[in-house]
């Protein structure tokens, strides 16, 4: 059996950001990836002011604003009839630009010493050791890992989470396709996000430079598609968007087929995130496998890096970078203190997150003007008239 001191299941952008942020700390991880090599699917990723004060703490921001233009601006529409019923405008002062995934995450690898990331590691169950108290993870391909501190970054299926005995996620009635639009003479759209609202059809568009487009299409009542391959899903999503104007269905045609994603968008609920054990023993997750949650504020992966900087940090603090790869001299109670410190404090800016996200989606879902009102008030009260603070929060240095 190996021993390893610290464990993380997951290549994605919490796993590497995570171990990046505890590399800058001084303190050696490993990471698992069931993928053959880092994974590049999905397409873009609004990223607003904390998501990048949480970038310049992993040192990978510079490298990234080289490929993306700042946004200056969200309008979101109302239409209903072909008319329109309602705008807000928002004029975005700070920090905002939409990134592609994969340079995200290319970045952070990149920034890894040579050896961090594990690929073909698919982990298969946990198990606590019954001397030390340590979980013990089994992988598919036979091998076994003894850690003493384990991070499930394995998004929204995570099998870390079960360990932890996490409730199920729950699932919005709505499927969401994602996708990039190359225009090599320019798209000419303003440096805007620009969602709009048309029946049950909710579509957005966000630049990411002069020339490539990020775009995305939800559908509010539509949860029975189970469609795999990529032209399948470029066709369903030229249906959604049948009537909406002819600069939208361009886009959807003219759009890099393989870029595209489908998905069944599925939530944490806010009161399983403030009352979650989000550690056994010395075990915990961080990112989707903590707070999935809809894509309605666009903080899903500014999360996972908020995430990532203040789980370093609290361990750094209780361990430091002395104790060598298998943190021989670390004791239990000592990593048991950093990760209830890192719960602690992650716990209500996710409950707000996650409360802000859900009553978002809900006044985009329903069709009843009198429930809308009703998550819009239910907004105000709880998160005033700067529906945006969410994004002038400070991760806080590593």
């Amino acid at each position: 059996m190996e021993e390893i001191g610290i464990v993380i299941v997951g290549g994605g952008i919490a796993g590497l950001a995570t171990s990046l942020a505890l590399h800058r700390k001084g303190i050696k991880s490993v990471v698992l990836e069931r993928a053959e090599k880092v994974r590049s699917e999905g397409a873009g990723i609004g990223t607003l002011t904390n998501g990048w004060r949480a970038l310049d703490q992993l040192g990978v921001s510079d490298r990234l604003r080289l490929t993306s233009n700042l946004i200056h601006k969200a309008r979101t529409m109302l239409i209903e009839d072909g008319k329109k019923k309602r705008e807000f405008v928002l004029n975005i002062k700070d920090e905002a630009r939409c990134i592609r995934r994969n340079d995200l995450v290319e970045a952070l690898a990149d920034a890894l010493p040579d050896g961090t990331i594990r690929f073909n590691s698919q982990i298969v169950s946990i198990q606590e050791d019954e001397t030390t108290s340590f979980p013990i993870v089994h992988l598919s391909n036979g091998n076994t890992i003894k850690a003493k501190v384990l991070i499930g970054c394995d998004g929204a299926n995570s099998v870390v989470s079960d360990y932890l005995r996490l409730g199920p996620k729950k699932a919005f009635a709505c499927r969401a396709v994602r996708g990039f639009t190359n225009y090599p003479n320019g798209h000419g759209f303003p440096q805007e996000l620009l969602r709009m609202k048309i029946g049950n059809v909710l579509v957005g568009r966000l630049p990411l430079n002069d020339n490539q487009v990020f775009w995305f299409v939800v559908h509010m009542q539509d949860s029975h598609h189970n469609i795999k391959d990529q032209e399948s899903i470029a066709n369903v999503t030229l249906k959604w968007v049948d009537k909406l104007s002819e600069d939208w269905k361009e886009m959807v045609k003219r759009c890099n087929v393989e870029s595209l994603t489908l998905t069944h968008l599925r939530y944490r609920s806010p009161w399983e995130i403030m009352f979650g054990k989000f550690r056994r023993g010395t075990v915990t997750v961080a990112g989707d496998a903590m707070h999935v949650m809809g894509p309605f504020l666009g903080q899903g992966g500014s999360a996972a890096l908020e995430d990532s900087v203040v789980l370093a940090r609290c361990l750094a603090r209780k361990m430091g970078p002395d104790h060598g790869d298998l943190l021989k001299d670390c004791s239990v109670k000592s990593i048991v203190e950093a990760i209830d410190e890192y719960v602690n404090e992650r716990r209500m800016r996710l409950v707000g997150l996650s409360t802000q996200t859900y009553l978002t989606g809900r006044s985009l879902q329903t069709q009843s003007m009198v429930v809308r009102l009703m998550f819009i008030v239910l907004l105000v009260l709880l998160f005033g008239r700067d529906q945006i603070r969410h994004t002038k929060y400070d991760c806080g240095r590593l």
